[in-house]
């Protein structure tokens, strides 16, 4: 008797999960969209501009999947097992979490020490999961793809994940005992949702937008909008037999919700005010939406996105998320993968996918299903038989490397990140560059007003030059008449960290040059900042233009740029040298398609100049030594020149 009782538990355990299963496993196809969003992103930002909206998609799905299950346990068995649930969170997450962050320690303590900084304080919160409260004031712009980019920035997410599951089982467990009506409890959440949306939008600062990025008060409402979603809509109360009508409402909402946010995948950006003040909340109740038509068990949706491939995929996604950025940091840190984007992508992926497949199947399954009370036990086996455990032994050998060298990286951490010498020259040039600048203002005037005159004649005596100027023209390989041209030639130029390291450079050459650059500039700051100086009366006839050094220049921005100057300006625009990044052949070819469609607009072509030049540039391949500033110098003087003749 005992037997057949045992026998029909487990019968009615098997039949609970695979209902749950059939409720759930469109969700893997949800998870696929938003893992994949993230990688192109990541690879491809012009393509995908809104990639990094696959961290709200993953927290409505933990949200809803979450308090569905505790719903669905509580309903069961009248209680919720905390201990257990914390348990098998803890089973699932830190395997593979553990292993990425000492493989990805002990690969920066033998190949990038630089990026050693700040490494314990890195690696404690992430076992904590508080760790994007300390990137909040230590890290990096997730936007940041270009100085140093941390392999572990991506880990934000997870800490928030972390935070919800420590707080979460007594949330829902407080609402089942002391809230009776699921309206009640969908209103609650809500509420709280709406406040962490308000939270983002006033807590929002363009200068610094780390806060509201990475905050767990202001991100919840994702979370919140999934969690609310399962107490009305939960997916093994829903009838699977409907009417057509009904079918169609679903499929139609949720095919409409898919369309849009695949749209706002490849429309929203993330550095952009609208995506903060309320563009983020929206794109979540679109995200809550669909994952409300794939719970529902007369849905289409859910076998749309239950295909073998998005199952595949989405039951690694855990691991894609986890190995992605180091494997493209480590990868681009080597390889100049400028000329051949798609093929460096294509093999990004491969190299992700690979290391997600051993984790997955060595670390991740093993210890989710292992039984850790016959932990002691299985070490005593090992120590009397070592011999026998040849799999032990590779795992024993490999966990002590990998926690040694992070222990010699933990030790080996600098006080604070110490300034290359790139970042001590640029700093010293802005610094001077400025001081020009007040100067370079009261010239512009008189350099307008002579402008217009000719000057000199068009065949100039090198014998006829100033000691300084002949100087000057051996420098930089300049002929007499481009030496007089530049100097008598008005001349703003705006642009990032290789405008700034040649500042010094281009204001001998152009004595009425006002230059403004910063380091890290993208091509969305411009139109501000163009507006802005032309306010002040700072915007010359010829402007330089050096943008595209950081990330890809779109359609739009490059037309913001010229409407920003003006049609009563002549624009030059130099090309990119950028061979470690995928934009690089983007920002040229939209610098080009630019100058053909605009008339004012000329193309400086640094890019194929330099390409074959190794010796001009410092390590990194982008920003050019003394020796290459002199080449790039004299390759703007004798565009501009030429143009203004």
């Amino acid at each position: 008797m005992n037997h057949f009782n045992t026998e029909l538990t487990r019968m009615g355990l098997r039949r609970q999960r695979q209902s749950k299963r059939r409720y759930i496993t469109g969700f893997d196809g949800i998870r696929t969209l938003a893992v994949l969003g993230v990688i192109i992103y990541h690879l491809a930002p012009s393509t995908l501009q809104g990639g990094y909206l696959g961290v709200p998609i993953f927290f409505v799905v933990s949200g809803y999947l979450i308090t569905y299950l505790l719903i669905q346990e509580f309903d069961t068995t009248k209680k919720i097992d905390i201990w257990g649930f914390y348990g098998r969170r803890v089973k699932r997450l830190y395997p593979a979490l553990v292993t990425m962050i000492l493989g990805t320690t002990a690969y920066i303590t033998l190949f990038q020490r630089s990026l050693l900084v700040n490494i314990r304080g890195t690696v404690l919160t992430n076992l904590i999961y508080g760790y994007n409260w300390f990137e909040i004031g230590h890290g990096q712009s997730y936007f940041d793809r270009f100085s140093g980019e941390s392999p572990f920035t991506h880990l934000w997410s997870l800490s928030i994940e972390g935070q919800f599951y420590l707080v979460w089982p007594l949330v829902v467990l407080g609402l089942l005992l002391f809230v009776r009506k699921k309206t009640q409890r969908l209103a609650i959440l809500m509420v709280v949702a709406i406040v962490s949306a308000v939270l983002m939008a006033a807590l929002y600062s363009p200068n610094n937008p780390n806060r509201v990025y990475y905050g767990t008060d202001t991100r919840m409402f994702a979370i919140l909008i999934g969690a609310g979603m399962a107490f009305v809509w939960p997916a093994h109360k829903l009838n699977a037999t409907v009417g057509r009508n009904q079918r169609l409402t679903l499929d139609i909402l949720g095919g409409a919700s898919l369309i849009a946010l695949v749209y706002l995948f490849f429309t929203m950006n993330g550095q952009a005010a609208s995506t903060y003040r309320g563009g983020m909340f929206w794109f979540t109740v679109l995200s809550g939406v669909l994952v409300g038509t794939v719970a529902h068990p007369g849905s289409d949706m859910n076998r749309l996105l239950s295909n073998p491939v998005f199952s595949y995929v989405g039951k690694r996604s855990y691991g894609i998320y986890l190995y992605q950025f180091p494997v493209m940091i480590f990868y681009e840190a080597k390889i100049n993968i400028g000329n051949h984007p798609l093929f460096h992508a294509l093999v990004e992926v491969a190299l992700i996918m690979l290391v997600t497949e051993m984790s997955y199947r060595w670390i991740e399954n093993p210890m989710r299903h292992y039984h850790y009370g016959q932990l002691t036990s299985d070490i005593s086996r090992y120590l009397k038989q070592p011999g026998a455990h040849r799999f032990a032994n590779t795992f024993a050998v490999a966990a002590a490397l990998l926690f040694g060298l992070t222990a010699v990286g933990f030790v080996q951490q600098p006080a604070a990140a110490k300034p290359t010498a790139l970042q001590k020259t640029i700093t010293a040039r802005q610094a001077a560059t400025k001081k020009k600048n007040a100067a370079a203002v009261k010239k512009q005037k008189a350099l307008e007003a002579a402008s217009s005159k000719k000057k000199h004649d068009k065949a100039v005596a090198f014998s006829k030059l100033s000691e300084a100027d002949k100087k000057l023209a051996k420098y930089y390989y300049l002929t007499p008449e481009e030496v007089l041209g530049s100097k008598q030639t008005p001349l703003t130029a705006i642009g990032d960290s290789v405008l700034l390291d040649d500042s010094g450079d281009l204001q001998d050459v152009f004595p009425g040059a006002i230059v403004n650059g910063k380091v890290g500039r993208q091509a969305s700051d411009m139109k501000d900042i163009i507006n802005s100086m032309a306010q002040q009366g700072q915007l010359a006839k010829n402007v330089l233009v050096n943008i595209g050094t950081n990330g890809y220049v779109t359609p739009e921005q490059a037309d913001d740029i010229v409407h920003a100057i003006g049609p009563n300006h002549q624009i030059f625009w130099v090309t990119a040298h950028v061979p470690t990044r995928e934009w690089q052949n983007s920002v040229n070819n939209r610098i080009h398609k630019t100058a053909d469609k605009y008339q004012n607009v000329h193309v400086i072509d640094w890019y194929t100049a330099a390409k074959n030049e190794p010796k001009w540039f410092v390590s990194d391949h982008v920003h050019p030594n003394d020796y290459g500033n002199r080449h790039y110098t004299s390759l703007i003087a004798k565009a501009i020149v030429k143009a203004n003749n």
